[in-house]
């Protein structure tokens, strides 16, 4: 089974405007949209979408948090939240003629209670089972909490996979992720440096698995990603070429996309050009892609070279 941990779900209210925000005055959009979200909440709905079954873990509250166990149900996804105090965070996306922003809320307060609850269904986890984890983790908890879940499932033949930002990242890397995957900002913050060729990608990639990362998954938005493995090997694909409509769960469904292929065929290259096919079509969607949209990209869409 796959289990998708959010530690903190959202509402994300997505905005259009015609033009660009101007600040001191009303804004007028054009377009409104609202959906569940957090990220490892889209990996579930990418798999959902593609048939593969997943339980989403992680903490809800309020009426927010109502919409978002409502939403999962409508898809048929199987979650077994935790219901703590406060309200689930709200995350406005502001789309103008120029550029894409972002509020993103910090969400309830976690408490010791709410943690040990979620201990508690990830000790159930079983071999072969496959573990995402995936996103910030809120003021109110821990920064040790992925390293926690990483030690409670150590015992256990599970592979997870691991997409977060960098001092969480780096702190995880001894329990040996099967996978991480940065952008290329990310890994340029990782070392501190701006990364100008493909070798100097693949270099700082080799390190994150020397530190102990099995395999390390570079996501570069138009220029698509490379994957370096435990042997070293290296794979890059190109993206498609397209309108991007919203790049809110690009990566997500990436990795979504990454773990359904490798966990059928077990073959790194197809994982990734599958990957990069799920990302591409979601940024060219106004949600997280579904299976049609998907499969139509793979036959018919055209590559950047």
């Amino acid at each position: 089974m796959i289990y998708t941990v959010t530690l903190s779900p959202a509402l994300d209210y997505q905005v259009r405007l015609s033009d660009n925000f101007k600040e001191n005055e009303i804004n007028r959009s054009v377009q409104e949209n609202y959906q569940v979200g957090g990220k490892g909440i889209n990996v579930s709905i990418l798999l959902n979408n593609l048939n593969t079954k997943s339980i989403a873990l992680g903490f809800v509250g309020g009426f927010v948090g109502e919409f978002v166990k409502s939403s999962l149900n409508e898809l048929n996804i199987e979650h077994k939240f935790v219901e703590v105090d406060g309200i689930t965070r709200i995350n406005v996306k502001i789309n103008d003629k120029d550029s894409e922003s972002a509020i993103n809320a910090n969400g309830p307060v976690i408490s010791e209670d709410n943690l040990r609850s979620l201990y508690d269904m990830l000790s159930n986890l079983k071999d072969d089972d496959i573990l995402v984890l995936s996103g910030n983790i809120p003021s109110s908890i821990s920064n040790t909490i992925y390293e926690n879940i990483f030690k409670l499932v150590s015992n256990k033949k599970i592979k997870v996979f691991l997409d977060t930002t960098k001092n969480y990242l780096l702190s995880c890397l001894k329990y040996n992720p099967f996978l991480i995957k940065p952008n290329l900002d990310e890994l340029e913050e990782i070392f501190g440096t701006k990364l100008k060729s493909n070798e100097e990608i693949v270099e700082k990639a080799s390190q994150l698995i020397n530190l102990g990362a099995r395999n390390v998954l570079v996501s570069l938005g138009v220029k698509g990603a490379i994957l370096v493995t435990n042997d070293k090997k290296v794979y890059h694909e190109h993206t498609y070429k397209g309108n991007v409509e919203n790049t809110v769960g690009a990566g997500d469904s990436m990795l979504a996309g990454f773990i359904y292929e490798y966990d059928k065929s077990r073959d790194f290259q197809s994982a990734l050009s599958f990957s990069i096919a799920c990302g591409a079509a979601t940024a060219f969607n106004k949600g997280i892609a579904t299976k049609n949209e998907i499969e139509e990209l793979i036959k018919g869409g055209k590559k950047w070279e």
